[in-house]
């Protein structure tokens, strides 16, 4: 089946990625579930016989290999569905897929296999990304509460992109503490894909200001293209506040881990200001660490916001309460011609 088919039948039908587990971990479909034909050393040493000994003994090799493990995988493809049906791709559409289909066939197992495999699927992923979206991206200092803003417009019946979810990282240097390891960038690339198919591209979607990078993930040159093109409302929120934030997110954090990532940006903080915050730190004194934290992070955003400033169609004043009054004031005060 076609790319376009296989995405609509997936609404009705589970998904099973027969590729090596590697493969799978490196990027994979959402909510495939990955029964892999060829494990990751057996994949390796078809492969070898492939370039060392040609195609026919590479085949011989792939079912000496496969044999010995057929009945678990019949095993577990037949959990996969009660009905006893589901989609099926390897990496391009091939062998594995084919051979994967005619074994389960024999136990009863109706599939369908995706044409192009899981690199049609990415084909259509980053081609997605060219498609026009109608962005507005929320700005404001470190610790404004803008991920807390965008959740509450999503409640709100707003269409929001949470890139810090997709990519499990906020974006600062700290901003893996507490957070999932993350996604490869081509997972997350997949990831927002799938969250972007749920939306109205002709409605307005709600994204937080990021850089192109987020942690070690990268946005989609595209999408990140479109992010730098459209329109910001700007929160302003007071220093105090913005600590207070800081402190209750990161206050928990294990002292050694924070220093050491503190560590990691001294040359931008200043050795006097490192020095100092270190002590702080160590004294248990979280506020005071922020403070001078916020002195480096504060004079970044502030500049990367001055040459954008052409951009900026709101400013909105919020004291750190009452979120839902922020979100009606947002609501209020953009309307569609913006």
């Amino acid at each position: 089946m076609s790319i376009d088919e296989f995405l609509e039948l997936r609404k009705s039908l589970p998904v099973v990625d027969v590729r090596s587990e590697g493969e799978y971990q490196a990027g994979h479909v959402r909510g495939a579930i990955n029964i892999p034909l060829l494990n990751n050393q057996e994949r390796i040493a078809v492969g070898t016989d492939y370039k060392q000994r040609g195609q026919y003994e590479a085949i011989k090799t792939g079912f000496r290999l496969v044999g010995p493990r057929l009945l678990d995988i019949i095993n577990e493809a037949e959990k996969v569905s009660e009905n006893k049906e589901f989609l099926v791709h390897c990496w391009r559409g091939g062998m594995r897929s084919n051979n994967f289909c005619q074994f389960v066939a024999m136990a009863g197992i109706k599939t369908h296999s995706l044409k192009g495999g899981y690199k049609a699927y990415r084909h259509k992923v980053l081609d997605s990304f060219k498609n026009p979206l109608k962005l507005v991206l929320l700005t404001g200092c470190t610790g404004s509460g803008k991920s807390d803003v965008l959740r509450a417009l999503k409640l709100c019946g707003e269409q929001v992109i949470d890139l810090e979810i997709l990519a499990s990282h906020k974006g600062s240097a700290f901003g893996g503490l507490f957070m999932n390891p993350q996604p490869t960038t081509e997972q997350f690339q997949n990831e927002l894909f799938e969250e972007i198919l749920l939306l109205d591209p002709n409605r307005r979607i709600w994204v937080e200001d990021e850089s192109i990078a987020i942690g070690h993930i990268f946005l989609p040159r595209e999408f990140w293209e479109q992010m730098t093109n459209s329109p910001l409302v700007q929160m302003d929120v007071n220093k105090e506040v913005r600590i207070h934030r800081l402190v209750t997110e990161y206050g928990g954090a294990d002292q050694s881990e924070f220093l050491a990532i503190m560590s990691k940006i001294t040359k931008k903080l200043g050795g006097q200001n490192f020095k100092l915050a270190k002590e702080l730190l160590q004294q248990n004194d979280m506020p005071a660490v922020m403070n001078i934290l916020l002195t480096y992070y504060d004079k970044a955003y502030l500049n990367s916001i001055d040459k954008r400033r052409d951009r900026v169609k709101k400013v909105v004043t919020w004291h750190g309460e009452n979120i839902d009054a922020l979100v009606k004031e947002l609501l209020a005060i953009w309307d569609e011609r913006i």
